[in-house]
């Protein structure tokens, strides 16, 4: 199985290249990194070397996991779409336009786009589901989330996807109903809102809890990520479920057989 790495010179990209080449069974086959990286130019495996040609790096694999920006999205989307190449996309703050593009790749080759690869929640995604689902609108539902200081996004995209799975559970737009942030004045808590906090500091990997406040009980799905091995690790698992799926648009649920 011929997988490639763009990004290879960010700290996930490092992780997924570590994962690829002492997977058995696997192979990288190619890698990208852009300019001015430290591994541009340089072999990131043995007869590897790290460039900035991402056609070469989809003509030379089976699929290719995306952990880079929004800003390359588009482009790598259009180039899946023309060699048909399996694209696993695990860029967080991805827009409207880059979701539009994923969306439009998907008719002409297999597409995942995942907020997060921990198979741990993807799992929590399917319990978080089905307690909103079970939970009357009298349960409020609050998600609270923490990253390390250097994260650029927020919410995370872990949060919202958690929020999205709650939503889903209610039968509501999570646009409709989510509340990014309070300051000030609010006034009282609107009934069937999620709300979303976001926290930051240090070199916290992930944590994220989903509460579930009822009258005189609470329920709390927490899930603390100390490793970010852990995302490589799904990310690979996804990338070798998704060769050779027809068309389409993936969700890390399906790799799981969650549905």
């Amino acid at each position: 199985m011929r997988i490639g790495v763009a990004g290879a010179g960010g700290r996930m990209g490092r992780l997924l290249v570590q994962e690829v080449t002492t997977t058995e069974g696997l192979t990288l086959s190619a890698a990208t990194a852009r300019e001015g990286s430290a591994l541009f130019g340089k072999a990131v495996a043995p007869g590897v070397l790290a460039t900035d040609d991402a056609g070469e790096l989809f003509r030379a694999s089976d699929v290719v996991i995306d952990f880079t920006l929004p800003g390359a999205t588009i482009a790598h989307a259009r180039i899946a779409a023309e060699t048909g190449t399996a694209l696993l996309v695990g860029t967080t703050g991805l827009g409207l336009e880059q979701r539009a593009a994923l969306e439009l790749a998907s008719k002409s080759a297999a597409v995942l786009v995942a907020a997060n690869t921990s198979l741990g929640v993807v799992l929590m995604q399917s319990l978080v589901r089905q307690a909103a689902s079970s939970l009357g609108e009298d349960w409020d539902i609050e998600i609270v989330e923490m990253h390390h200081r250097h994260k650029i996004d927020a919410p995370s995209g872990t949060a919202w996807a958690l929020g999205q799975a709650a939503a889903e559970g209610r039968k509501v737009d999570l646009d409709a109903v989510a509340d990014r942030g309070r300051d000030g004045h609010t006034g009282a808590r609107k009934t069937g809102a999620i709300g979303f906090a976001s926290l930051r500091g240090g070199d916290v990997v992930g944590e994220h809890t989903v509460v579930y406040a009822g009258a005189s009980e609470r329920i709390e799905l927490t899930h603390k990520a100390s490793d970010r091995r852990i995302f490589a690790i799904g990310a690979v698992r996804a990338a070798r479920w998704l060769i050779g799926k027809p068309p389409g648009a993936y969700r890390m649920a399906d790799v799981l057989g969650l549905g």
